[in-house]
């Protein structure tokens, strides 16, 4: 089937349903879909923005979902009016008419090649409120405010889209904003897909579990699309080879150990660890996506453009992103100083956590913070202290040591201490900056003073 073909096909579709032709945005939608283009090259050769053509997009699909009565996107648009076509016009069939979904085609005097479209050959079915079955994100958070990411936005849709990267991770430490940007990279991208899933790994399911899960998914949208057809499932593997499917695995920390060096499995999840490296060696077209305080050691912490995993470290939000914040939740913004930002880092919940403070207390920013003031509220606390618990004893002593100096610590210094072995300190000093909980400064390394502060304040240290 040609792109013209294609294109007077759905012309057919959205007329019988609005009684209007594509218009030119339309049709570049639909052409731009059929030959692979992204909807932001779709955007730049309409010259208009790519949210409006995000628009017009999402509107098409909708009203082919509801005119055919399954669901209708980006990812399979090619394949499914392909087999429109050949439902329509197969010569094994004698009948006068073929219903496909909803809609019922009339074969009578009728060619691709015939005339332009006529409300007479369709029966206008209507809104059938169809579910969407090409992706599952019942799991995925309903986080409205994606405060400015636009640099990182950019860069993961680089990966996933035009660099097909198999396995990407989004570190950082806990509050810094993994999940929240995750959820908007999905909603700018999911069409570009023929399935989308979103799995918290919160329980911490077995691999079996969890495979069988997404089997069962991908399988009984093969039924619907494949009904007439004796059907039986793939392993996980054949349909991320089969299909362009991007998967999201959240909270993945809870697949590792607490009270050892970051990303060591539990050993009842060695089969993730397989997996992952089948996502990262077997020729595929999908995606996997992690998120989580921890990722997997296999995880390169340099990317490198040939190679199939990439990892976007997330730092904190600038002074002018994080100023919002304090407005949304009525905090005089203006009281807000560039030194407090940076004291907490630019930690989306840690500066909620504050304003959320301000807020309850009805004090000003001005009246909170004195010079050299630091404070902590209970939730933030909290957050650090389910961090801290994670620690192994060798990252426990190394923190207590670099707790006791305001400056960056040299690793000769580190290393002057006998009471660790040298093997023991440079594991550590790994995993400490792998969790994001310390900073690296050239030969030196850095505890960020509300780090700082906690060590050496807490109780906590020892992990009770």
């Amino acid at each position: 089937m040609n792109l013209k073909e294609m294109l007077k096909l759905a012309d057919e579709l959205v007329f019988a349903k609005t009684g209007q032709h594509l218009d030119d945005l339309q049709e570049a939608v639909l052409r731009g879909t059929i030959q692979g283009e992204t909807y932001q090259k779709i955007a730049d050769e309409s010259h208009c923005s790519e949210g409006h053509v995000r628009d017009v997009g999402s509107k098409l699909w909708q009203i082919l979902s509801e005119m055919l009565g399954e669901d209708i996107h980006k990812g399979n648009y090619r394949a499914t009016m392909e087999r429109l076509e050949i439902s329509i016009f197969s010569d094994n069939s004698h009948r006068d008419s073929v219903k496909i979904g909803s809609v019922n085609f009339c074969r009578e005097n009728r060619h691709p090649s015939d005339m332009p479209p006529s409300k007479n050959n369709l029966k206008n079915p209507g809104t059938t409120g169809t579910e969407t079955l090409h992706e599952d994100l019942s799991e995925m958070p309903d986080l409205r405010i994606c405060y400015d990411r636009t640099d990182e936005l950019k860069t993961l849709k680089k990966w996933v889209i035009q660099d097909n990267c198999r396995l990407i991770t989004i570190e950082g430490i806990s509050g810094i904003g993994k999940t929240t940007l995750a959820t908007e990279l999905i909603r700018e991208i999911k069409d570009e897909f023929d399935y989308v899933v979103w799995r918290s790994l919160e329980k911490c399911p077995t691999f079996a579990q969890l495979e069988e899960n997404l089997i069962d998914f991908f399988s009984e949208r093969s039924k619907i699309t494949l009904s007439k057809k004796r059907h039986q499932p793939l392993s996980l593997s054949k349909y991320l080879q089969k299909h362009r499917c991007l998967i999201v695995f959240d909270d993945i920390h809870n697949l590792f150990s607490s009270r050892k060096f970051a990303g060591e499995y539990k050993p009842e999840n060695q089969d993730y660890a397989t997996f992952f490296k089948q996502i990262e060696e077997l020729s595929h077209q999908s995606c996997l996506l992690l998120l989580g305080w921890e990722q997997p050691r296999q995880v390169p912490q340099h990317n490198n453009e040939y190679h199939p995993i990439h990892s976007l470290k997330l730092r904190g939000l600038n002074y002018k992103t994080s100023l919002k914040i304090f407005k949304d939740r009525g905090v005089v913004s203006s009281e807000i100083s560039q030194p407090l930002i940076s004291l907490y880092q630019g930690n989306p919940l840690w500066l909620k956590i504050l304003a959320t403070l301000m807020q309850d207390l009805d004090i000003s920013p001005r009246e909170l913070f004195l010079e050299n003031t630091i404070l902590l509220p209970e939730d933030l606390k909290d957050n650090l202290r389910q961090q801290f618990k994670r620690l192994s004893k060798i990252e426990i002593e190394v923190i207590s040591r670099l707790a006791q100096e305001e400056n960056p610590v040299t690793l000769a210094r580190l290393l002057e201490d006998n009471n660790i072995s040298a093997s023991e300190v440079l594991n550590a000093l790994q995993s400490l900056t792998r969790r994001g909980l310390i900073e690296k400064n050239e030969k030196s390394y850095l505890l960020p003073p509300i780090l700082r502060y906690y060590a050496i304040s807490s109780m906590t240290l020892d992990g009770d």
